[in-house]
């Protein structure tokens, strides 16, 4: 090897070792799919900053990270496949069987088994990561779309953006044991932490439903109203809720805020202005930091969960799509 080879190499290792380090010692990331650009984005979260990009396949878009922080699994849409991507060295080494455009992705609590929703099928995709076999595919409504599994690992719920229902499936016997209809068009599904709530945006209804997971029935339902903004700009997507289960955080699309929900009295406390057509959320570890992504203007905002106020914006690729952040414990 040519001495100048060698030292690239070397300066590469150093980089590398460096980033790894310092996440390991507290620094945490933020890696955030670019659906325009097929890259992802590592944004420093203390700092504010984007550190670097690498490329990934065609159109990402839904991600989620192993229980460790130290992989990723990328819906690369357009690349029929889900990308399993080392984030110590942030490149793809791998990728697991999801059926057509995946769009979505949910992992179970075991860790060892993903879900996928393939919008142009029909069908939910149940992926075994260790033998990166599909394990079955289940006949849900026209869309898929939003993924969720209860915290107990015993559910498994599926939106359908045209039939406008929730599929409610039992891990174990992969059967789909109920239906429940939302407003036009649900885009995003979320348990809360004690698994007794899921909570369901509709994006063409502008509704949030809320479910007492035990019936299977809303017990609340949601609509948003802004001064300012016409009706039609509220779609609601991207769906965090607090870890204490006091407040909810609703992503409003092209709406271009966030809204902040009171839980205890399911009431709308105010709604904070980010990028255009915001899209999906993501807290820090100690949630006192939210992310968002907004697609048109290609930024990620930063709220100050506290103060309730938004703090940074920071520019991304290409119509910014998911958001995960690892690192700090």
């Amino acid at each position: 090897m040519k001495k100048s080879a060698l030292n690239i190499n070397l300066m590469l290792g150093m980089i590398i070792s460096c980033g790894f380090l310092a996440n390991v010692n507290g620094e945490e990331l933020a890696y955030v799919s670019n659906e325009k650009d097929n890259t992802v984005s590592v944004i420093d979260v203390e700092q504010h900053k984007v550190l670097r990009k690498f490329e990934v396949g065609q159109r990402p878009r839904g991600l989620v990270l192993n229980h460790d922080g130290t992989i990723a699994y990328l819906c690369a849409s357009d690349s029929d496949s889900i990308q399993i991507i080392d984030l110590v060295h942030e490149t793809v080494v791998g990728d697991l069987p999801s059926g057509e455009d995946p769009e979505t992705i949910a992992l179970h609590p075991n860790g060892k088994t993903i879900y996928t929703s393939n919008e142009d099928d029909a069908l939910l995709t149940v992926i075994d990561i260790a033998t990166r076999q599909v394990v079955t595919q289940i006949d849900v409504g026209v869309e898929p779309e939003g993924l969720a599994v209860s915290p107990d690992g015993k559910l498994v719920v599926v939106t359908s953006e045209t039939t406008n229902m929730v599929h409610w499936i039992d891990t174990q016997t992969y059967q789909n044991i109920d239906n429940s209809l939302v407003g036009a068009r649900p885009r995003s599904a979320k348990f809360s932490h004690d698994g007794k709530q899921l909570w369901v945006s509709s994006e063409i209804g502008g509704t949030l439903s809320v479910f007492d997971v035990n019936t299977r029935k809303i017990i609340h339902e949601f609509g948003f109203e802004m001064a300012g903004v016409h009706r039609d700009k509220v779609q609601p997507v991207g769906v965090e809720l607090s870890r204490d289960g006091q407040t909810a955080f609703v992503a409003l699309g092209p709406a271009n805020h966030v809204a902040v929900i009171d839980v205890s009295s399911m009431s709308i406390e105010q709604y904070l202005l980010v990028g255009r057509r915001v899209w999906q959320l993501a807290f820090n570890h100690d949630q006192s930091k939210l992310l968002t992504t907004n697609g048109v203007s290609g930024d990620v905002s930063v709220i100050d969960v506290v103060k309730r106020k938004v703090t940074h914006s920071i520019k991304v690729g290409r119509y910014p799509w998911g958001v995960v952040v690892s690192g700090a414990p």
